[in-house]
């Protein structure tokens, strides 16, 4: 009893030892580690990258609204815009319109239950052309 008394005995003193030992300063230092330096972004470099990515973020936030209101404003859809529809046989155009350059379609339909009306400031002119572009027929009415 007395050997295992003095083992623990021991055995207590040296973890004593150990723990003395561990929590004193060393001042035996390793090599090649002379200084540690942080690793990441720190002070104003970090703030201005914050800053960036938050002026980013606004950016594309205020981008998508004014791509939205484009989109509504203009009134677009899957078949066309506003009154502008896109068909198998072309382009159909429901409603009263304003073209402020030359009109150059191929034909031009009304309704069978309401007529063509065509309005001009100046004059009406309508040319038929051949196959190789050249003038064949005009109509023209004046003011």
């Amino acid at each position: 009893m007395e050997r295992s008394a003095s083992l623990d005995i021991e055995a207590l003193k040296m973890t004593q030892e150990q723990y003395i030992l561990a929590s004193q300063p060393n001042p035996l230092q390793r090599p090649g580690c002379a200084t540690v330096y942080p690793v990441g972004i720190y002070g104003w470099r970090k703030r201005c990258l914050y800053f960036f990515i938050l002026l980013l973020l606004v950016t594309m936030i205020v981008n998508l609204a004014l791509t939205i209101w484009i989109l509504k404003v203009m009134n677009f859809t899957v078949d066309g815009m506003g009154n502008l529809r896109i068909t198998k046989e072309g382009i159909r155009l429901e409603g009263v319109s304003e073209f402020l350059l030359p009109l150059y379609v191929k034909e031009i339909k009304s309704r069978r239950d309401s007529p063509l009306v065509l309005q001009s400031d100046r004059n009406v002119t309508v040319n038929a052309r051949n196959n190789l572009g050249q003038l064949t027929g005009q109509l023209t009415v004046g003011e």
